[in-house]
């Protein structure tokens, strides 16, 4: 009996990377983590940076432990891929080296850039172009900064994270679609970059790799890594390198239902078959990103738990660190309303002190400036619940459709009282998990890519075999539509 085939994905987070093996086994697809490793941007030059080194050091970690685990189980490991957050890139010189360590989104060289182009351009035409929304830190706004700076002298091509990571693995030079569509810089009409964007921004398109779709084989594992990491000559497939892509795609989505792709950020959209381009979209702030396959995912992003976690480092920092289970049990007990915020304000980005700015938000909104763990918990994950809310009724306003649940995956399908709330909030049930979604979506991608699955639509069929999603039915319909009026009257003012 020939030994099953195994796949690798590696998925990065904005702060962790995790290494997963996985592939067919009877009518189900089977998952086991083999790798985890942290990092996290420093201030390099003047700017916010990641460890590209030490990035690439856990991804080979990763894919030496995976090819360990794969023997263990008596299989073959066949192939590896990629998927990272979105936005950031580096650039190589034309010996295919990196020049700089890639900087974070989070960086502030792309204050009020949005606005200098938008004013040069238009809104309505880098919408109706790209079908997009307008982040301040998306990668347009990112070349115009760095544009502004200068450009290394001998730079070559410019590569998104996951595509570096490939680059790394194989040296390939390609740039997968997903991930592409983020920048704000490729044609909705067509999926190839925007020469008229470019060229009235004066960005080089030169820079610009060729795009390839979600389970292209980009080539082998070069020789040095082979030989110092002890493995095969796997072969290195682009997944849907956009984590939020592979994440939905690893998504056992019911008909017509949304998901929410719940973690740092929080992605909350539908998925359909062509983009939806009008001023009504625009004017909401929707995107539409590319997603496996010929999908697209109309969605709108949701600052998410980024505000927890900033507020739980502080509270660490101050030497009143919290277990989280703990924290969230006391929440679940916490009798009344806490307070709420506007959890997509600006001001909760990339604040000096999260805790400092959620008290000045109620302050400035008539509501009690809570300072406790308990409390402030309740008013981020209520807020998170209600603006969840909010998105799927524009959703369902956009598109002209009702959807009847909610499906969420992630590291926050974990969190079952902001599982709950939503629920509550949106008065409508909630499926939770799997939490390794963007995995899961990689390694189905590759497994297409292999012949072991037919299709996206028999892998999400493996994939409702494989996992058990905990389901939350909506409840206190009274208490949260009262709720829901407070929070609208907060959003309306916070976002006018």
């Amino acid at each position: 009996m020939a030994a099953p085939v195994l796949h690798l994905a590696v998925d990065l987070g904005a702060g962790s990377g995790r290494a997963v093996i996985g592939g067919v086994s009877g009518s189900a697809l089977s998952l086991r983590e083999t790798h985890r490793f942290h990092y996290a941007p420093r201030r390099v030059a003047g700017h916010l940076r990641w460890d590209f080194a030490g990035l690439l050091e856990g991804l080979r970690t990763g894919i030496r432990r995976g090819w360990s685990a794969a023997a263990e189980l008596g299989g073959r490991l066949e192939t590896v891929g990629v998927d990272s957050w979105a936005i950031d890139y580096g650039l190589l010189d034309g010996e295919g080296e990196l020049l700089e360590d890639p900087i974070c989104y989070r960086d502030d060289r792309t204050d009020g850039v949005m606005d200098e182009v938008c004013a040069l351009l238009g809104r309505a035409e880098i919408f109706g172009r790209t079908g997009i929304q307008f982040l301040p830190f998306n990668t347009i706004y990112q070349l115009v900064a760095q544009a502004r700076e200068g450009w290394p002298e001998r730079a070559s091509r410019l590569l998104m994270i996951p595509d570096l990571c490939h680059h790394a693995l194989c040296g390939s030079l390609a740039g997968e679609r997903t991930n592409a569509s983020t920048t704000q810089l490729l044609r909705a009409a067509d999926g190839r970059w925007d020469e008229t964007l470019f060229a009235r921004l004066g960005l080089p398109l030169a820079l610009m790799p060729e795009v390839v779709a979600a389970g292209t084989e980009l080539g082998r594992l070069s020789a040095e890594h082979q030989a110092g990491l002890g493995v095969g000559a796997l072969r290195v497939v682009a997944p849907a390198t956009h984590d939020t892509a592979s994440a939905v795609a690893g998504t056992p989505l019911e008909p017509g239902w949304a998901y929410i792709s719940s973690g740092t950020w929080s992605l909350v959209g539908v998925e359909r078959e062509s983009a939806l381009i009008n001023e009504a979209v625009a004017r909401a702030n929707f995107t539409n990103e590319t997603g496996a396959f010929g999908t697209v995912r109309f969605l709108r992003n949701v600052m998410g738990l980024w505000i927890l976690e900033a507020c739980a480092r502080e509270w660490e920092a101050g030497g009143r660190a919290q277990d989280l289970p703990e924290l969230l049990a006391r929440v679940e007990a916490f009798s009344g309303s806490a307070g709420l915020v506007f959890p997509d304000h600006p001001r909760f980005f990339n604040p000096a002190s999260m805790t400092a700015e959620l008290r000045a938000s109620l302050v400035e909104t008539g509501q009690p400036a809570v300072d406790d763990p308990v409390s402030l918990t309740k008013v981020i994950l209520d807020s998170l619940a209600l603006r969840y809310a909010s998105v799927l009724t524009t959703i369902e306003e956009l598109t002209g459709r009702t959807v009847p649940g909610i499906h969420i995956v992630g590291g926050g399908s974990l969190n079952s009282y902001l599982n709950q709330a939503t629920a509550d909030a949106a008065g409508r049930p909630v499926l939770a998990g799997p939490v390794e979604a963007t995995a899961a979506g990689n390694l189905l991608v590759q497994a297409i890519a292999g012949g072991e699955v037919g299709s996206l639509a028999d892998g999400r069929r493996l994939l409702a075999q494989s996992v058990r999603p905990r389901r939350f039915a909506p409840r206190r319909p009274e208490s949260w539509a009262e709720a829901a009026r407070r929070y609208r009257e907060i959003e309306q003012r916070c976002a006018a």
